[in-house]
């Protein structure tokens, strides 16, 4: 569909405008996506090597950081890019194309989380059909199918905005393109439009979250008839994907559910959820399982990490290139 639009690129304004702040976010976020990159990256490598991690929660795990750093890296390179310019500017169509990344991938992460409450519900209340009921051809399927739905949900968001007429102002008083933003600087009525974003997006997300609290409740019901022994190991495992949770579905129903006419700045709760929460994931779900610490430190064993050197070398070059594209 052709647009009629005017307007061929948008600034963005980022997170500050002062030099002195931009230089410390530079170092900071550029931190912060190494470890988005490498946490995940350590998670997806840890399961594939390890045959013993092989049930489906591992292999949603998998699933779940890939979709993290393909999430965040929507955003982050381009926002810690801007850091280091002055004039912050994305074409129209690398605009539309961060808009369709940040959906895809975002709802693509709800539903495996969802896939992932499913599973530890089966588990925990239904023990001895467990192995019946998630095959690994279940299991492919509902990955593809949060694929799926995640490319469906982020191609209604894009069209939505795609066909609407952008003639000016093109300043986004944010780090990245999103369908509210855009809402706002179109050159007609967008009431009807917003509705429909809002039902999209809004109410899909309290939706899904509705759905994953009521999987929990079940679940911590259900384990009070449960041995001490297989109550600690179930609240173990439960607890990871209900911090994981909150993390990421209490910023994305704050932004995603009001009324675009009415929304405030919120760019730190962007950040929150873009940035921070990818960066978290790793970490909860290592740092509270002793299967994934026992695999990792066997692959370190058998040196399958970069040597530091290695690391650093890597480091340097991406920097490098870093600096050379914004100059």
């Amino acid at each position: 569909m052709e647009n009629a639009s005017s307007v061929k690129e948008f600034v963005l304004l980022g997170l500050s405008e002062n030099e002195g702040v931009q230089k410390i976010f530079f170092v900071m976020f550029l931190f912060f996506y190494i470890i988005i990159v490498a946490g995940n990256l350590l998670t997806v490598i840890t399961v594939i090597s390890c045959q013993h991690l092989n049930s489906p929660m591992y292999f949603f795990l998998c699933y779940l950081s890939f979709a993290d750093i393909c999430y965040s890296s929507v955003t982050a390179p381009k926002m810690i890019a801007d850091f280091l310019v002055e004039r912050k500017t994305i074409s129209f169509v690398g605009c539309i194309a961060q808009l369709f990344g940040v959906h895809f991938f975002g709802c693509t992460e709800i539903f495996i989380l969802i896939v992932m409450a499913y599973d530890r519900y089966i588990a925990i209340c239904r023990p001895l059909h467990y192995t019946s009921l998630m095959t690994r051809r279940v299991c492919g399927w509902m990955v593809i199918g949060s694929w799926v739905g995640g490319f469906v949900h982020s191609t209604v968001q894009t069209l939505l905005i795609v066909q609407l007429p952008f003639c000016g102002p093109n300043q986004i008083d944010h780090y990245f393109c999103d369908v509210h933003l855009l809402l706002q600087l179109a050159c007609t009525d967008t009431y009807a439009v917003g509705i429909v974003v809002v039902a999209n997006s809004g109410v899909m997300t309290l939706s899904c979250f509705f759905l994953l609290v009521v999987s929990y409740v079940v679940i911590l019901v259900s384990l009070k008839s449960q041995t001490s022994e297989r109550r600690l190991k179930a609240l173990s495992t439960c607890g990871s994907h209900i911090i994981v949770v909150i993390l990421f579905f209490g910023p994305c129903t704050f932004i995603h559910i009001r009324s675009s006419n009415n929304l405030p700045k919120d760019k730190t709760v962007a950040v929150f959820y873009t940035v921070i929460t990818p960066m978290l994931n790793p970490l909860i779900y290592t740092l509270r399982n002793k299967e994934v610490k026992s695999a990792l430190r066997k692959l370190w064993s058998r040196k399958v990490f970069f040597s530091r050197s290695q690391f650093w070398v890597l480091l340097g070059n991406y920097l490098t290139i870093a600096y050379r594209r914004c100059h």
